[in-house]
């Protein structure tokens, strides 16, 4: 299959080409040129199949025609070595928890799979095609960082550089990726996540960097980092419909709430729902960064500077999948708006939904995951069934979380090793001339 850019300047590229260099030419962002209906037997059988089956026949359906059918099943199922379930926090509202992985938050799926697509393509390609090595440039926001660099670490002939904007991730998430050492670099930037956006970007527009170095990016511009978060969204349904027991003809009524950032997580589930996934509809969740909540409510897109919040994994005031989202529906509002509603929240908000589930329930909910629960509480119609993604682990945002209540939650073992290790990182304005020389160096 080939991959078009979102900004429809450059030239299409096949499946390699759009994960190797993650940005297309003229910047836009690269889309699959169709997207395949699953076949209804499929969605039949999927409450009897294995969160890993189910991920295989969603792969075959994006990644099919370009991956060995072997080398693809091994790549699924290596990729999901944990579970992702969906577990009930009250009547017809239940979390999604995605935090079951190596570093404890949604992200691990993603980097995880392209991290061994990335690899079959080293492997698998003629010499010289894609060169002796390839540098991953990731800006971080929180969990994307930690992710990607453990998905990367010890990955011969990768070298990851994480940027990341000072003061701005909980600290448990910066020792996850500025401990590790090895072929992992963190850039800890002068500035806020946008503008560690952007100099991952205008690092892939640059020719003589690109002459230097083989760039690609693993933030969810990359189609081999979002596409691959649609498994869960399949597994999810599926579960539901198991948990119910009924087929997908007699249950067409989940709402799936999407805490949304750089919006990868949702644009994920959206291409999920057009494949055939039967959601009924969409909410996106925002904090006090909410472009999205507003365009939704007046059709105009106006990106603006992210402001800092409880819920930081979500500061995006430019969110870069909002092309492909506007792409993927034929740039209408009006359909969009049709099928995904929004949710905006301040830190108030998030702090007092946190205690209020807490104390009713008994369930513990990060700043992110706060955000998808009180939407569904604000949203959910008579006879919905309501999926909120629970996007991180409550500990690592354990000082915030105990903070509000009133808690001392228990940091997991996998947290625990990461605390123990020595920061090694390496300062940065947002100048982009300060980060291109050093790049120049390495």
């Amino acid at each position: 299959m080939n991959y078009y850019s979102t900004n429809g300047k450059a030239p299409q590229a096949d499946l390699k080409k759009a994960v190797v260099k993650g940005l297309a030419e003229d910047r836009g962002l690269y889309m699959p040129e169709r997207i395949e209906k699953l076949p209804k037997a499929f969605f039949d059988e999927m409450k009897n199949m294995s969160f890993q089956d189910i991920a295989y026949n969603v792969a075959s359906n994006f990644f099919g025609e370009d991956v060995d059918a072997d080398a693809l099943q091994d790549i699924v199922f290596d990729t999901l070595s944990f579970d992702c379930p969906i577990v009930k926090v009250e009547d017809n509202i239940y979390a999604l928890e995605l935090f079951h992985g190596p570093t404890l938050a949604f992200k691990d799926v993603g980097a995880r799979f392209m991290a061994r697509l990335l690899q079959y393509f080293l492997r698998v390609a003629p010499s010289g095609a894609v060169g002796g090595s390839v540098n991953v440039l990731v800006a971080t926001s929180g969990d994307t960082g930690s992710a990607v660099a453990n998905g990367f670490l010890g990955v011969e002939g990768i070298h990851v550089y994480v940027l990341y904007p000072k003061g701005k991730v909980s600290p448990i998430q910066e020792c996850q990726f500025t401990t590790l050492g090895k072929n992992i670099t963190a850039i800890e930037v002068d500035g806020v996540f946008d503008d560690c956006q952007a100099l991952v970007k205008s690092a892939f527009m640059d020719e003589e960097l690109n002459r230097h170095m083989m760039l690609t990016s693993a933030n969810s511009i990359n189609v081999a980092r979002f596409l691959p978060q649609a498994f869960y969204y399949f597994n999810a349904v599926a579960r539901i419909q198991e948990m119910f027991n009924v087929q997908r003809s007699t249950f067409n009524d989940v709402v799936m709430c999407v805490p949304s950032g750089n919006f990868g997580n949702i644009c994920a589930a959206l291409f999920g729902h057009e494949m055939g996934l039967p959601i009924k509809r969409f909410i996106a969740a925002n904090n006090a960064n909410d472009v999205f909540y507003e365009y939704l409510q007046t059709g105009k897109y106006n990106p603006r500077p992210s402001v800092q919040t409880l819920a930081n994994a979500m500061d995006v005031g430019d969110p870069s999948n909002f092309a492909r989202i506007y792409d993927l529906y034929g740039k209408s509002h009006e359909r969009i708006s049709s099928l995904i509603s929004g949710a905006t929240y301040s830190d108030q908000q998030i702090a007092d939904t946190m205690r209020r589930c807490y104390q009713e329930t008994g369930y513990v909910l990060d700043p992110h995951g706060a955000c998808g629960y009180q939407a569904l509480k604000d949203g959910l119609r008579p006879g919905e069934v309501g999926i909120f993604c629970e996007t991180a682990h409550p500990a690592k945002f354990k000082e915030k979380v105990d903070q509000i209540l009133g808690t001392d939650i228990d940091i997991p073992e996998r947290l625990q090793a990461f605390m123990r290790g020595e920061k090694q990182n390496v300062e940065m304005s947002k100048d982009f001339q300060d980060f291109k020389q050093y790049l120049l160096k390495q």
